[in-house]
């Protein structure tokens, strides 16, 4: 059986064939594409329809090829969504979470519904992108798209209607949004009235390895292939990702580690108390009716954005990493979460006002800014753990990371040595392995989560990093908390 896999990220997206021989897991890339931010008018936006287009095309290339597929699904960031009109069109492009529109939007709308409460009810961490705030916002605007919209339907929901025309609220995708009520796994009502919206303007609800529907007719003569199934996996990439982690047992946290740094352990139930509130952390839903406990960290980012702004450094993203560790260690530090790393006009500038304005050294070269970068992510990571394990209900024993940044060998050591714990990477394409093993699920051949972690234990490589206990990094710590 094939499996046919879209795996939006932020940047980038790909389409991926996976199959199932042998209790082993293969795949193929298809596709692979830009996934740009454009800005107009000031505000920064999603193509919806160059990613439709997309999927359109690794679609057709399957048919072309004369590959069968058993079913579709597709995953993707969170807390975007697209307005979808009286007559079943998206009304316009997606609104980015990198938009500034957000900025002073939550304490409005903690003017009506206090913080205290909004975190009782959905256990989420605070962050200006999230749905809640950029819904208040859109309605504050004005915005025609809001105002003229019959359904809101998050990014991977959305794209599976363009496929199908059947309209869902997939429950991993919602959950980012800071809408859902986690003991009831629907959208708290409270919410939604502040904003003038219904519960029905979000499609159905349905969990991962459902099915929402086959392909449209004209998608069918689009791509020229047949009424192929399309399901919901987990639609957060984070959610498939986690679905993926190759754990044994569940004492573990696991770090899901690209452009955004996850970290979080996996538990039955929301951990919602006054701890949970005062550290921030966030409750997303994952399959089998689990929690992910995590924290967002802005994670490589940072060192995209400054890349793309050097004129100096090699295009080798492997050479940058290794001229880093010939600048002197734990010079200076940034906080990487701080608000002015968002999505500044300069990047390279930001890091430096930032080392400026904390009485630091100031970081010259692109060596330095990377060694800063990678090191204050550890650092970042030890603190979000020390978290962690504070409330966690079981010891944590070991870190697994996914993601595109396992190949980023010294920020592994880095984090096993900031942590003083084993650091076990794999998978690098965790996200896109989550949603094929979740239809495999729904065609019925493979059972719970933890078969389905077996396989993929069984299918990919893993690399360990065992600490080096150091003094240094205990005293950069203390001065990274400092700051």
């Amino acid at each position: 059986m094939n499996f046919f896999a879209v795996d939006l990220g932020a940047t980038s997206g790909r389409t991926i064939l996976g199959s199932l021989a042998d209790g082993r897991l293969e795949q193929r890339e298809l596709t692979r594409f830009r996934n740009p931010i454009i800005e107009y008018d000031g505000h920064c936006f999603w193509d919806l329809l160059h990613l439709y287009d997309e999927i359109i095309k690794g679609l057709r290339l399957c048919a072309d090829e004369g590959i069968g597929i058993s079913s579709i699904g597709i995953d993707t960031w969170g807390v975007d969504f697209v307005c979808i009109g009286k007559d079943g069109r998206p009304l316009a492009n997606p609104h980015s979470y990198r938009d500034t529109y957000t900025e002073g939007v939550k304490e409005r709308y903690f003017g009506i519904i206090p913080k205290e409460t909004v975190y009782e009810k959905t256990g989420i961490q605070f962050m200006n992108f999230n749905s809640l705030f950029q819904l208040f916002a859109q309605k504050e605007l004005h915005d025609s798209a809001f105002e003229n919209a019959e359904k809101f339907l998050f990014m991977p929901d959305a794209l599976t209607y363009m496929l199908t025309g059947e309209a869902v609220c997939e429950y991993t995708i919602l959950s980012t949004s800071q809408l859902l009520n986690p003991r009831t796994k629907r959208i708290d009502t409270d919410l939604t009235d502040v904003l003038g919206l219904s519960e029905t303007q979000f499609g159905r609800y349905i969990q991962p390895a459902e099915q929402v529907g086959v392909l449209s007719e004209n998608v069918r003569r689009l791509t020229g292939l047949g009424p192929v199934p399309v399901i919901a996996v987990a639609g957060h990439d984070t959610a498939s990702a986690v679905s993926a982690v190759p754990a044994a047992d569940s004492h573990f946290a696991y770090l899901s580690c690209g452009t955004w740094s996850l970290l979080g352990i996996e538990v039955e139930e929301a951990i919602i108390n006054q701890k949970s509130f005062a550290y921030n952390f966030t409750n997303e839903g994952g399959i089998d009716g689990t929690t992910r406990f995590l924290k967002n960290i802005c994670g490589l980012w940072l060192l995209e954005r400054c890349r793309k702004e050097w004129t100096d450094a090699p295009e080798d993203i492997n050479q940058i990493n290794s001229d880093a560790m010939k600048a002197e260690p734990f010079r200076c530090f940034i906080n990487p979460d701080d608000p002015s790393f968002a999505n500044p006009d300069n990047m390279v500038t930001a890091i430096r006002d930032f080392c400026g304005k904390t009485g630091q050294y100031i970081p010259q070269t692109y060596s330095e800014i990377t060694r800063c970068i990678l090191e204050s992510l550890a650092l970042r990571y030890r603190q979000v753990m020390e978290c962690l394990r504070d409330i966690a209900p079981f010891p944590i024993d070991r870190l697994h990371v996914i993601g595109g940044g396992t190949y980023n060998q010294h920020l592994m050591q880095m984090t096993a040595d900031s942590l003083g714990m084993t650091v076990i990477t794999g998978p690098v394409e965790g996200t896109a392995l989550g949603n094929i093993m979740l239809q495999a699920r729904a065609a019925g051949v493979v059972g719970d989560r933890f078969e389905t972690r077996r396989i993929i234990a069984s299918s990919i490589e893993m690399k360990n990093y065992a600490p080096a206990p150091s003094v240094d990094w205990d005293e950069a710590y203390e001065r990274f908390i400092n700051l």
